[in-house]
Order: structure tokens, then sequence, then C-alpha cells
């Protein structure tokens, strides 16, 4: 159990966190979220011990392990397979003490250690985490000298999770992940045995991957039970009701105000006028609210064209003379939303690059519109932003001769409001350097927007803002992103890039997230192999035995499911909050996290029943 007590921190001056309380249970599952420079990084920092606190202090179990993404893996000679195991500091030092060990006693206690964590298997664990992240076998026997940084990050994600800590603190763990990726941290994340706390502004990770929300707001931690929708809808809930408050508060104000104001200066009235003034001098404002900024993107509207406005029939495309796609039959239209999708490697990059004009055909025929305009943002475009100019800067280079009055208005546009445009891009934020580069890439209005992961660094509020902007942007959009909840909510068309070629995907989203994280996949070596003899069909009284243990263990999950949502209805209570010194709020925590274990076994009991029923039927 992770325990926060009271704990107080200051930078420069600013105070991030003040008395700030939370107790975490062993084994949860938590997303930790709040606006960006609140402190969420910070607080990690806390946690592993890398910052002094002002006051307060947390505490874990002793002997626990804290395991995290700092940086990328070194640019070594070392394989990446050879990285992943060495994450595991214990395995790799019994192992060495193993080979020069002459006790028999220490040699056996050596062994029977190596037997409890498993450390035969490693190998296979770290195969296989290393694959999930996109790494194939090859490549798995390749120095990290041969990867890039960003693919070195994945490498360290990876020896994070073999090494399995006991408290895992991920910042951004997508950001440097494809889709594909993404998609597999989530399922990996929902069996990971211990617990974890991720800062993250992906909203599909923070619904499929979390169980509790862990905000940060006004300096305070507040821990909400359930995924990221649930505590939206609970906030959106409590901030209702306490503007409600703070109006009729201040309607009462306003009512005494405008009696002092109207009689202070009556003799009759002087002391019912003063009294009003000292109540109102007294009284405890209850602070409206803040509203989210709104974080706007504001896209220049495209004029219209004749469609289509790109069109490839037989198209090639590749590098020197090597073709990575062919067989090419597009077609895009002004009004189209297009999501791209597939494996990385299997060249939504190269595509990308051919429909901006950064590559050419290598065969096939395309034609395009006359006047159409071409707007490409990519991540690494936010890394090439000279850091020592500002943002008014950047936009007087992009449009010399422009009013400076009119430049700053379309930074505000972006949401780069009179301080950002005046400040040197190197001291920016990572959310407000992908806001200057969005607004770089869409200056000329463009008829087609290619974006190449455009939310990596934006916060919730600005995700969703993006999705407002290209909902209503009159131009076309291809987007290649990680964020499954913009797809969605943006893209109308899937195309898959698979297998040197780009094909319709007829299904939705959901369909091919499922096909992702289905691990095995029925083909042919399994029908060449020898059919095994059919098994005896069961008796009768089998049977009912096994009808009767699957009803008991369904009803089981009935009732743990009932008391779940009655525990999480008492956790969703805000008054549970007011008093967290009381101590009832850890023990509610600790009954739902009780709850929850006893379900999940009584879940894996019940398919393990369902499994031998069917296959006793099927005989």
């Amino acid at each position: 159990m992770l325990r926060i007590s009271n704990i107080s921190y200051s930078v420069e001056g600013r105070p991030l966190f003040e008395e700030a309380s939370a107790v975490i249970p062993d084994g949860h599952k938590v997303g930790l979220v709040g606006r960006n420079g609140a402190g969420k990084t910070t607080l990690f920092k806390i946690i592993r011990g890398e910052l002094a606190l002002d006051g307060g202090d947390f505490s874990l179990p002793s002997r626990a392990k804290i395991g995290g993404v700092a940086q990328e893996v070194p640019s070594s000679s070392t394989s990446l397979l050879d990285t992943v195991l060495a994450a595991d500091t214990e395995r790799a030092s019994l192992l060495a003490e193993a080979e020069t060990a002459t006790d028999p006693t220490r040699i056996a206690d050596v062994q029977t250690r190596l037997a409890d964590i498993d450390a035969w298997s490693a190998e296979g664990r770290a195969a296989s985490i290393l694959k999930g992240l996109g790494f194939d076998d090859a490549e798995q026997q390749m120095p990290c000298s041969d990867f890039s940084g960003g693919w070195r990050m994945r490498v360290a994600l990876a020896a994070v999770l073999f090494a399995q800590p006991d408290l895992l603190l991920l910042d951004e763990p997508t950001n440097y992940l494809d889709l594909e990726g993404a998609l597999w941290l989530e399922a990996y994340l929902g069996k990971y045995p211990h617990t974890v706390i991720i800062i993250s502004h992906d909203r599909g990770l923070l619904n499929r991957a979390v169980g509790a929300i862990l905000h940060l707001e006004d300096r305070k931690l507040t821990l909400y039970q359930g995924p990221y929708d649930q505590f939206a809808r609970q906030r959106a809930e409590q901030r209702a009701v306490q503007a409600a408050m703070a109006k009729k508060q201040q309607a009462r104000r306003d009512h005494m105000q405008a009696f002092v104001d109207r009689f202070k200066a009556k003799a009759s009235k002087a002391k019912q006028a003063q009294s009003r003034l000292k109540m109102i001098e007294k009284m405890d404002m209850i602070a409206s609210p803040e509203q989210a900024a709104k974080r706007v993107f504001t896209f220049p509207e495209p004029e219209e064209l004749s469609p289509p406005i790109i069109s490839i029939e037989g198209g090639a495309v590749g590098y020197t003379d090597t073709p990575v796609l062919s067989r090419l039959n597009l077609r895009i239209d002004q009004d189209d939303r297009i999501a791209l999708l597939g494996k990385n490697g299997q060249g939504k990059s190269t595509l990308s690059k051919l429909l901006s004009g950064r590559l050419n055909l290598m065969g096939g025929k395309s034609v395009q519109s006359n006047k159409l305009r071409i707007g490409f943002f990519a991540q690494h475009q936010v890394e090439e932003l000279n850091v020592d100019d500002t943002p008014l800067q950047h936009m007087i280079s992009a449009r010399p001769g422009v009013m400076p009055s009119k430049l700053r208005a379309q930074l505000a546009g972006f949401g780069l409001g009179p301080d950002q445009a005046e400040t040197e891009v190197g001291r920016l934020s990572g959310g407000q350097k992908a806001r200057l580069s969005l607004l770089l890439a869409t200056l000329d209005a463009p008829h087609l927007l290619i974006l190449d992961e455009p939310t990596n660094h934006l916060d919730i509020e600005s995700r969703e803002a993006l999705v407002e902007a290209l909902t209503a942007y009159s131009g076309a959009v291809i987007l290649v992103s990680h964020d499954m909840h913009l797809l969605s909510m943006v893209a109308d068309r899937l195309w898959l890039v698979s297998n040197g070629t780009v094909t319709p995907y007829d299904d939705d989203l959901e369909a091919y997230r499922k096909m992702l994280l289905t691990v095995e996949k029925p083909g042919s070596k399994q029908s060449k192999k020898t059919a095994e003899p059919k098994p005896k069909r069961p008796s009768r009284d089998a049977l009912l035995a096994l009808k009767s243990e699957t009803r008991k263990s369904e009803a089981r999950v009935e009732k743990l499911n009932e008391m779940r949502e009655k525990l999480a209805k008492k956790l969703a209570d805000p008054a549970l909050y007011e008093d967290a010194k009381s101590g009832e709020l850890e023990v509610w925590n600790r009954k739902y996290a009780e709850v929850m274990e006893a379900l999940e076994r009584a879940e894996a009991l019940w398919m393990t029943a369902l499994e031998k029923l069917e296959k006793a039927e099927a005989a």
C-alpha cells in the first residue's frame, strides 16, 4: 500500500502540494491526472526519493521496489533481449553467483530462489514483452546502438515491465508507442500483478487499463474509483453543485453589498450598514469552479475543390529502387476523415510522405487538384523548432510582412496567449510546442491535413479541443495515432497498411483492437497436426455436476458484482473525502480492493467451469 500523508512541496516559492494525502491499496491500477504543470511528474520524483518534501511523508511496505522509465536505454553493443534480462537485477546476480558458488548449502539456496522467481522462463517472458512493443525476433538480437532514441525508450519500458517492481510509475508511456504497442500495453497492464500509477492523457488507456483515478487539483490529491469516464461524470456533477452554491452565496453577498452602498451614508441606517459590511468581510466565499481554459484550435478554412483532390491508380512508392507499397488504388475527397492502421514498419509513414509530396511515385498514375494545398504535421517537427526563438518570431519568419497583431491573433487561436507568444520555445511545455507546430502546418489553409501522432504532449482538454476542430474543419484529414479516442471521434474511413499495400478496413476500430489483442490465431499449422482421439463423452451425472458448478460460479460472480457496485457508489460520495483523516476512506478503499480481488478469482473459476462444461457437451 502506498500512503501519502499531508505532503507539502514548493518550487521557487510556488506551492505544488499543500497537505495532500492519498492511499492507494496494493494491486490497484491508478491513472494520475491533472492539468499540465500541476505537479504530476514532480509527485513521481517525490515517491522515487529524488526530491525532498517540505512537509509530510509517504510510506511503502519495507523492501518494496519502485520502478519507472526515466530515460532511454544507452546506445550500446548489448542486444535488446539481454538489456531487458539485465533489468531483473536479482536474477542476474543469482545466475552469476550460481556460476561461482562452491558451498553446497548456498548452491541449494541459490537454485531454490531461481526456481521461486521463475528464472528459467525469463528469456521467454522478456521476448514476449519486446514483441508486444514492436520488436520481432531478429531485432531482439540486435544491439541497442542500432536503434533510435524513440525505439530505445521502448526497450527501457520493456525492461521495467520485465523487472516487475512492486510499484510501477509510468509517465506518458504511450507517447513513444504506435497504436499496436499502446493497445498491447493496455492489455499487459490489466494483468500486471502489482500496483501501477500512470500519468496519461490517453482517454482510452485511462478507461481500459486503470480502475481508479488520482486527481491532482488545487495542490490536493483525491482518489476516485472507476475509469476516467466515470471520474469525468463525478467531477461534472461536483462542479455543478459547487457552481450553484457559489452562485447563491454571491447573490446573498451582492444583496448585502447593495444595502451597504445604499445606506452607509444615512445616519439612521449606519449601524445596520456597518453590520452587513462586517458580515461580508467574514464570509468564507465558495470559489466558483474554474472552467477549464478553452484550449481551442482554430484551423483556417480552405476553399472547396472539385473531387477527388487526390487519385492514385496502380501506384508504387518506396526508397531508391525498393518499393515499400505497391498496388495502390486510392481516392481522397475533401470531406474525408481517414485513419491509417497497420503495424509499425508496414509503411504508414511512407504513405504519408507520398500523399504530402515528400516522396514521388515509382510507378502507376497519380492525379491531384491543381490548387491543392497540403499541411503535414509529424512529431519530429516539434523537436525541430528553434528553441531560442519565440512563437511570434516563428510566425514572422513564416509570414514576413504580416502585421504582428494579426500573427498574435493566430497564435491565440491555437491557445498561445500573449505570454506564450513572447516566450522562448525552449521554455514552453511540450503541449505548447505541439500547438505551435500545428499552427505552422495549417497556416496555408490546407485542403488536406496529414497528422502523424498529433496528440503527444497534449492534455485531455487539448485533445478534446483538437477533436472539435477537426470535426468542424472543411478539409480532408489523414490521421496516424495511437489515441483510439481521437481516431474513433474523427475518422469515418479506415485504411489498413499491410502486406505491402493499402486496403479499406471495413470493420470498426473496436474489431481492429480485438484482432490485435488476439494472441493466437487458428492457422494451417494446426490443421496439419495429427488429429487427437475424440475424448469419451462424460456421463449424465458428470454433466449435471459441471452445470451445477457453473451455476454456482456465476451466482458467486453476480453477488460480488453487486457488492462492487455498492462499494463504488459509496466511494463516489464526495462526503467521504471531506474528512480524509478519519480513516473511513482507507477502510472503504481496502474493502473495495478485497472485493475486486475476490471478483477476479471468482470470474477465473467461472470461466474454467464454463470451459469444462463446453468441452463436455461438445464431446
